[in-house]
């Protein structure tokens, strides 16, 4: 039995289909949530959906009970609690002795700058620290975290942002729920990493030029320190967190951080990654 938390989260719930296209029984397949009610669509294909609390340690042993396989979904919020939350989905998994612990992790984590990385080096060392049979999958950048904003800023004709001319090996989530299916159904994963990346380093000028040529709209992308981005995302009004995630995200981008390649996505996957091109036509179309 394979268990995905996080199974109402657009990732795990891509995850669970991917399961399913690849011929696990939906009898086979749990979708752990917060809120079984949001997995109903999950629900409708057979899957079983067990409460999953994070913050309710009580709720997780329940959650894993039978599984040879849980895949933890990172979770969002401050530091540390996330990472306390983590530890209490690796102590119910350690106690329900599962037989393969995968957890997505981000690409680079031991040595990657951007903040959200701590978070990430932490579970993993814990993951080590309880003896887990365990695959990390290190995810690389979501491409929707700089798709999503091109309709505004097509709109507007400007894409803001403090990446300067840092490359991005953007890879999309769907490939990359699709990697976690494809390893959750291989055989002898434990002690394997996978760094998962696009086949191609992307910047955001190339970025906004690829959807100035789809949208027939001018479009050129604006560099701007990171402390007038910072007071651009307030403005929008998105929380302290989040600016911070993102600002510091741009700045890292700039350094180098995300611009590698690797061919671990495209192994999984069987096929190329999904190109960026592709990923702009349909937010744009959408």
């Amino acid at each position: 039995m394979i268990v995905v938390t996080g199974a109402t989260g657009q990732f795990g719930r891509q995850v669970i289909e991917h399961l399913l296209l690849r011929g696990v029984p939906a009898d086979q397949v749990v979708a752990a949530a917060r809120t079984p009610a949001k997995a109903a669509g999950l629900a409708a294909l057979g899957v079983e959906v067990r409460t999953a609390e994070y913050d309710r340690p009580e709720t997780l042993s329940a959650a894993f009970a039978g599984a040879d396989k849980v895949l933890l979904v990172s979770s969002t919020g401050s530091d540390v609690t996330r990472i306390a939350q983590h530890r209490a989905v690796i102590d119910a998994a350690a106690k329900c002795g599962v037989g393969l612990f995968a957890y997505t992790s981000v690409t680079r984590a031991p040595t990657n700058p951007m903040g959200l990385a701590r978070v990430h080096r932490a579970t993993e060392q814990a993951i080590a620290d309880a003896g887990l049979p365990a695959v990390v999958l290190r995810n690389g950048w979501y491409t929707e975290n700089h798709t999503a904003a091109l309709p505004g800023a097509v709109a507007r004709g400007t894409l803001a942002g403090s990446a300067g001319d840092g490359r991005i090996a953007f890879a999309t989530r769907a490939d990359l729920a699709e990697a976690a299916a494809a390893v959750l159904t291989l055989d002898d994963q434990a002690g394997k990493t996978y760094d998962l990346t696009g086949d191609t380093a992307w910047t955001l000028p190339e970025l906004a030029a690829e959807a100035a040529a789809q949208s027939g709209t001018p479009l050129t992308y604006t560099d701007l320190p990171a402390e007038q981005y910072r007071q651009i995302l307030h403005q929008a009004g998105l929380p302290d967190p989040a600016v911070d995630l993102i600002v510091d995200a741009d700045v890292q981008i700039s350094h180098g951080a995300l611009d590698h390649v690797t061919g671990d996505l495209t192994t999984l996957l069987g096929r190329p990654a999904t190109p960026l091109s592709t990923t702009v036509a349909q937010t744009l179309r959408a």
